[in-house]
Order: C-alpha cells, then sequence, then structure tokens
C-alpha cells in the first residue's frame, strides 16, 4: 500500500522531500525552490516544467509522480523510530549561522537539543591519530572554552575530536558531534558511551544524511562544512600534511570562520598542519585565552552575560572531578599530559611508596575517574 503523498504539505516536509531526491544537491534545492517561488509550487509543478527547469530526468520524475514526498513520508517515521527531529532550511530551529554558508544542508537529523546549534560555538578538529600532547591540549582547550559558554563543536571520530567532546563533557557543558552517517548510525561504534554523554548533558548529534546512511569515506569530508559552518572558528590541534582537517581549515577561510591552531613539535609528522596553518595567518592557541580574545565583540559580550568567565584553573579542575586519594595523588604527580609513563617506569618510581598491587589498582580507578588516559603498551597519560 503506498503512502498517501504531501498536498498540502508543511514547509518541512518539501524540504526533506527535496533533500531525499535523487541528483539533487543542497545548492540545486535551494535554486529550484527560488526558481518557483516557494516549496508547495515546486510539487504543484507539472513534469515538462520541471524538466524545463534544468532538473536531470531523474528528480524531475520523482517529484512529478509523488515518489519525494512518499520517500519523506517514510523517512519522518525512520528518524522518529531513532529517536531523531528534522530540522529543514525554513524551520525556526534551523542554525542561522549555518544558513550563511554556500551551501548549506536542505535538511538536519538532531538527536539531543537543537537550540544549542544557534549559540555561538567553537569547532576542534585534527588527526585521528594523536599524540599525548595533541589529545591533552584539545580536552583542555574545549573543557576551557566550554566552561565559559561556547558550544564545542566536532566529528566524534577518534583522536582529536573525540578529545573534545570528553573536554566539553568534563566541563558538564554541551556540545555538538556532527555525523559523517545516518544519525542512527554510529562510527565509531566505541564511541556509544560518548554519543550517549552528549545528549545526556543537553549537547546534540547532527546529521545531514537520511537515516541507515553507512560510513561511507566520502561522506566526512562533506560534513566538514556543517562543523565550521555551526562554528564562530576552528581550532585545529594536530594533522598531518595529508589529513582531512585541511578540508575543514579550508571551509572555514571560505566561510569567512576565525581559524586557529595549537602550534606542535617541528619533527612530528602532525604537526604540519596546525604549523603551516599559524604560517599563513590563524591564531597560535595555547590557551583559551588565545581564542577568546579573537571572537567577535558581541559573541563574546552575549557569553560573559550568560556565564560569569569561570577561573582557569576551575575549568581545568572540572577534568579531575573529585578529589584523589593519596596514592592517586602520587601518581598523578608521576604522569605528564604531553608524554607518556610506561607501567614499569611508575612502579621503579614508587617503589618503597606503593606496593605493585596498590599503584595498579589507583590506576584503575584513576582511568575509571577519567583522570588518565592507557594507551598501547601500558602507557599511561593524564588527561588533560
Amino acid at each position: 500500500m503506498s503512502t498517501p503523498q504531501l498536498s498540502p504539505a508543511p514547509h518541512h516536509l518539501h524540504w526533506l522531500a527535496l533533500a531525499l531526491t535523487p541528483s539533487l544537491g543542497p545548492t540545486r534545492c535551494r535554486r529550484l525552490v527560488e526558481h518557483f517561488g516557494g516549496t508547495a509550487a515546486v510539487f504543484a509543478a507539472t513534469l515538462t516544467e520541471l524538466e524545463a527547469a534544468g532538473l536531470p530526468p531523474a528528480a524531475a520524475q520523482a517529484i512529478a509522480l509523488g515518489k519525494s514526498q512518499e520517500a519523506a513520508q517514510e523517512e519522518m517515521v525512520r528518524a522518529a523510530a531513532a529517536g531523531a527531529q528534522i530540522v529543514t532550511l525554513d524551520d525556526p530551529p534551523y542554525p542561522p549561522r549555518l544558513k550563511q554558508i554556500y551551501d548549506p544542508p536542505v535538511a538536519l537529523y538532531v538527536r539531543g537539543d537543537a537550540a544549542i546549534l544557534a549559540r555561538p560555538g567553537l569547532a576542534v578538529v585534527g588527526t585521528r591519530h594523536p599524540t599525548p600532547y595533541g589529545i591533552g591540549m584539545a580536552e583542555r582547550l574545549s573543557c576551557d572554552l566550554a566552561a565559559r559558554g561556547l558550544i564545542i563543536t566536532s566529528g566524534m571520530a577518534r583522536g582529536v575530536d573525540s578529545a573534545a567532546h570528553r573536554g566539553a563533557i568534563a566541563a558538564r557543558a554541551q556540545t555538538a558531534a556532527i555525523f559523517g552517517t545516518g544519525i542512527d548510525v554510529l562510527y565509531p561504534r566505541e564511541n556509544s558511551r560518548l554519543a550517549d554523554q552528549i545528549v545526556a548533558l543537553g549537547g546534540a548529534l547532527v546529521s545531514e544524511f537520511p537515516v541507515g546512511t553507512f560510513a561511507a569515506p566520502q561522506n566526512f569530508p562533506i560534513r566538514n562544512r556543517i562543523i565550521s559552518g555551526l562554528s564562530v572558528g576552528v581550532l585545529v590541534v594536530e594533522a598531518g600534511e595529508y589529513s582531512g582537517t585541511r578540508i575543514t581549515a579550508r571551509c572555514a577561510l571560505e566561510q569567512n570562520r576565525e581559524l586557529f591552531a595549537v602550534p606542535g613539535n617541528v619533527t612530528n609528522r602532525n604537526s604540519w598542519g596546525p604549523n603551516t596553518l599559524i604560517k599563513q595567518g590563524a591564531k597560535l592557541t595555547a590557551t583559551w585565552e588565545d581564542v577568546w580574545e579573537e571572537l567577535p565583540t558581541d559573541v563574546r559580550l552575549a557569553l560573559e552575560t550568560e556565564k560569569p568567565a569561570a577561573t582557569e584553573a576551575g575549568a581545568t579542575a572540572s577534568l579531575f572531578g573529585t578529589e584523589s586519594s593519596p596514592h592517586e595523588r602520587k601518581i598523578l604527580a608521576n604522569l605528564r599530559a604531553d608524554e607518556s609513563t610506561q607501567i614499569d617506569e611508575l612502579v621503579e618510581a614508587l617503589e618503597g611508596e606503593m606496593s605493585s598491587s596498590e599503584i595498579f589498582a589507583a590506576l584503575f580507578e584513576l582511568e575509571l575517574a577519567g583522570k588518565i588516559r592507557q594507551l598501547p603498551g601500558k602507557n599511561f597519560v593524564k588527561s588533560f
């Protein structure tokens, strides 16, 4: 039994139908609506009129025969089953900043609070294979800036993206994760707990891809324009010469967004991206103040009015959570955020003060609390 056609239909269902029409991208969708004078007029047009407007045959037939409208209604059901709402270009919750880019998505699938997407945000991006230094800087800067009201936006990929979201979560603040898959397809799978934490703290999971879209490589560069488009600036932490982060940085420049970069060790290949961006004019970033002072005046004043600025110590302290035990404090004193320490080195350093079993127990508690991270080979680093 076929699904009834949308006649008449709310604008957001018309936009969704266009988004699901084959051979139509975001830019062509908007031009089509402008050509006919509204979304309703597009779906009232005949096949001849649609073809005369320059639509590919497959797209014109899908609209004229009602296939796009049927697909939109079915997609609304799938999105609801996935716990997501669909926000389209004419809907009030659609982020104003994202509308400013050249090719804004026609429809966004959102799990969580869509309203945060309209608030000032900072994109934090980088390599999927960061050093302990890169992880630490991404977490610390994200924590400090999120504590001051900025929405941290990233792609929830492994590495720097995940560290950025964790930093915002450590500040008990909102963060937005932009998927390169359908809203119901978590990638990578190990970030399921991170996704739950983002939603639980009032953040948002966002995708422009239909429900069920798998992790195709070409989708991730496409979504990068959304990460930068939602934000007032983009912070690059670590990225190699051929990293996909370069695409996000280029999008930021094309969208007239501020570009920030954390300097890195020149002998490390992951430092090529940020160091090159700094040479080309990106703002060198070592602390949250370096970002804060470059924010537009109206954005900074709005954030300061909303939430009194936290002290740097207070923001960073949120990464540590509750008070550590004496054994845990001894271990933390022997660990660094920018360099890993092997378990044998730790046992040797604490010989005479703690037994190996006490060290293992304390390491377990610290890792459980998110205060340290274990790397391959029983290496440990602080989580800030």
